[in-house]
């Protein structure tokens, strides 16, 4: 599953990368990003991973009211929304065998 959720990622990541210069009002420097998901929605960081060209994902998210973001946040320090909904629930699923 984790495996699953970390391609998910980073193809959503790419995606926003492309999309970047159309959606430059969903970015903003990372430290505020990270401050506006904590302070407003309570989200914390979950997971990360490193996509294509040095890019960073995160998954934020609450246990208290089910929020989730996804970010991606370039080299130069900026943070892009990538994609938010409901109903984040934290899974620990084993691997299949031969996986």
């Amino acid at each position: 599953m984790k495996k699953t959720l970390f391609k998910m990622t980073m193809g959503l990541g790419i995606m926003v990368l492309a999309a970047q210069q159309a959606h430059a009002r969903t970015c903003a420097p990372r430290a505020d990003m990270v401050k506006r998901l904590t302070e407003t929605y309570g989200e914390t960081r979950q997971s990360i991973g490193i996509a294509q060209q040095g890019a960073m994902v995160e998954v934020y998210a609450s246990d208290q009211s089910g929020s989730w973001t996804i970010t991606v946040t370039l080299p130069d320090g900026t943070t892009c929304l990538v994609a938010s909904g409901q109903a984040y629930e934290a899974m620990a699923e084993a691997l299949p065998p031969n996986a």
